[in-house]
């Protein structure tokens, strides 16, 4: 991969810079730069005195074992991901603390403190040993973003019983790609779901994904009661509420787990179409999930912590479920749309629990640009100290908007670049440390060793772009394909050897700031120059008028491909040839003429996941006149048909 730094240069000359208010460093959990060379000299070390943030029944005896591609973390160690996560909690002064305030899109609400959770916990593990499960078994589950759903995981953690969670917003087809994979034989759901008004169809999909499957049993939570119409299979289905009644109320004794033994399958889709199913092992993983907590999220006994992912993601079960929960973090969680019933939702609920710390997609940032700043200015959002994004490369102006209007030029930003195969954040500001600048992750957290390099696989000199690689091993880090350890190795590690390949370019700028530049596929090829597609949506999005874009490239019999950008324009800007005129002149100013769009298409809205990520695949597929794709996750299914008619006019 090449990357033309001159044009890469001209977007990304960011002359702001922030730097973390005097006060907040102060106060920070990291806050003397001197950690990142300590860091450097000794990860082992480093990594070692992070673990003794969690408790242990067994210290581990040897900090790593690396034999590429494998690594071994805290070997010999064990513990409880459960345990830590809550337990540990109810036996000092976090006891009444609130571990989780839920919120479902209706209006119902409940609080968790870490007690009562444990107590939820306890009941569940309870309830699945009665079910059969053991250590080692894996439990497919498919729910809404409620309570019983980080329940459910901790139960399973507290078992030894290996979770496989499938995002509520994917079909019966893909729920059942997932269980064959897992050879499950018991799922989780509910009867059904709530989002923008609307039911989900959870328990009619599980229906239609166990035919032909290992799945003996479902338990069924009632989330939205008889209007799902749900009727239970005799012999196979249970309710969960009545299993839980019938449950005793004595604690359920954490199994002890290997630092290696596995806490969880997370399945993400693979450019065969066969979906991966990531390994993360307990000991690990919960490190990174606890430090970044602690690092790059700061987080305090005081704070009420809002991340908008649903736990279906890794965002969710990292920032949601056992990060803020194994460091003894309050949490809240948020069942539904973030425009349901009006689009001040997410900032209703900031006020209303009085969150400091707000964590969410670029996506979701954007569109909040484009319905303009009077929903976030009809609350008060003083209790903010910290604001973060996840997901994909912010572009400068959507991070400014974020500043000035979320966090009203108080609040550092963290912008987060990680995979589900990472398991943690692993390039990001600390806020108590670094300097920022709109649109960069900056550097990698202490203890990682990123770099760019070129096709060979040598370093990048600043200004210049490449291939984004980790060069080292680090405790979160996935440590195969379920069933699939050749694949692991081929995607991974198959084109630098012990060097692992996220798969992302990036550009590394003067200052060693790295700038994520999308997926190294997400390249078009115009005419012999390899025009990344975030350049040009950054260029697009800093127009005054644009409040979204997404750019693909589709065939052409001249240039090879030609850039197709797809424009969601600012309330109240009236889209017409002008305008398209406009945009396409201020491409190629900012970037150069070989970039300017072949068309661009305007729509009200583009293809998003319910976790806001733009399905850029599906514009592809328009684009090219394809026959479309898996659209199962679609936040909006009726987006795409829209988008077909506008292409088509």
């Amino acid at each position: 991969m090449s990357v033309d730094s001159n044009r890469l240069d001209t977007l990304l000359k960011e002359n702001r810079r922030f730097a973390p208010p005097e006060a907040f460093r102060a106060q920070a959990n990291f806050n003397d730069p001197g950690i990142y060379e300590r860091a450097a000299a000794d990860p082992e070390a480093y990594w070692a005195e992070q673990a003794g943030n969690l408790s242990w029944f067994t210290p581990w005896d040897k900090v790593l074992e690396w034999n590429p591609p494998h690594a071994k973390w805290f070997v010999g160690g064990k513990l409880n991901a459960a345990y830590n996560a809550v337990d540990r909690h109810r036996q000092g002064p976090r006891k009444n603390k609130a571990a989780i305030i839920w919120e479902g899109e209706p209006g119902d609400s409940k609080v968790y403190t870490y007690d009562m959770l444990g107590r939820e916990v306890d009941k569940a593990a309870h309830m699945l040993k009665s079910l059969g499960v053991k250590k080692g078994d894996r439990v497919t589950v498919y729910l809404p973003m409620i309570p019983e759903l980080p329940i459910t995981l901790l139960a399973c953690a507290k078992i030894g019983a290996i979770h496989s969670v499938v995002f509520g917003g994917f079909a019966a087809n893909s729920l059942r790609d997932r269980i064959l994979d897992a050879d499950s034989r018991i799922l989780i759901t509910a009867d059904a779901g709530w989002r923008r008004g609307s039911l989900v169809p959870l328990k009619k999909n599980a229906d239609e994904a166990v035919e032909g499957t290992s799945v003996d049993t479902i338990v069924v939570v009632p989330r939205v009661g008889e209007k799902a119409g749900v009727q239970l299979v005799e012999g196979r289905d249970h309710d969960w509420n009545a299993l839980m009644a019938q449950q005793p109320a004595t604690p359920f004794e954490a199994e002890p787990m290997d630092a290696e033994d596995i806490l969880f399958l997370l399945y993400t889709s693979g450019t065969t179409g066969k979906p991966k199913g990531i390994v993360h092992t307990t000991g690990g993983y919960l490190v990174g999930a606890n430090t970044s907590l602690r690092s790059v999220f700061d987080i305090k006994d005081e704070d009420v912590y809002f991340c908008t992912a649903d736990i279906g993601w890794v965002t969710g079960h990292t920032y949601i479920v056992y990060g803020p929960l194994s460091a003894g973090a309050t949490v809240v969680m948020y069942e539904g749309a973030p425009d349901f019933p009006d689009r001040d939702r997410f900032w209703d609920i900031v006020e209303k629990y009085g969150v400091t710390i707000f964590y969410t997609a670029p996506t979701s940032i954007r569109t909040f640009m484009k319905w303009g700043p009077q929903y976030v200015e009809k609350h008060n959002l003083s209790t903010l100290r910290l604001l973060g994004t996840v997901g994909e490369p912010i572009n400068p102006e959507a991070w400014m908007w974020f500043h000035v209007h979320v966090g009203k030029e108080q609040c550092p930003i963290v912008d987060t670049w990680w995979q589900t195969e990472t398991g943690c954040a692993m390039i990001a500001p600390l806020p108590g440390i670094t300097e920022t600048k709109p649109g960069s992750a900056t550097r990698p957290v202490p203890g990682i060793l990123v770099d760019v390099v070129d096709e060979q696989g040598n370093s990048v000199e600043p200004g210049n772009g490449g291939y984004l690689v980790i060069k080292k091993p680090w405790p979160s880090m996935l440590r195969t394909v379920w069933g699939d350890d050749e694949r692991f190795r081929n995607t991974y590690f198959g084109k630098f050897e012990g060097i692992y390949l996220p798969g992302d370019g990036a550009h590394l700028d003067e200052d060693n700031y790295i700038w994520i530049l999308g997926r190294i596929d997400d390249v078009i090829n115009v005419s012999g120059h390899r025009i990344g597609t975030m350049e040009v949506e950054s260029a697009l999005v800093a127009h005054p008028s644009v409040a979204e874009a997404a750019v693909i490239g589709r065939s052409h019999d001249v240039k090879g491909q030609a850039i197709t950008a797809f424009v969601t324009v600012k309330e109240g800007i009236e889209a017409n040839d002008a305008l398209v005129a406009e945009l396409k002149q201020h491409v190629a100013t900012a970037i150069g003429a070989m970039a300017r769009p072949e068309e661009i298409i305007f729509t009200a809205e583009l293809p998003k996941t319910r976790s806001a990520k733009i399905m850029r695949r599906l514009l592809r597929d328009i684009a090219e006149g394809r026959v479309l794709g898996d659209t199962t996750t679609l936040a909006d299914p009726s987006v795409v048909e829209q988008l077909k008619t506008l292409y088509k006019d």
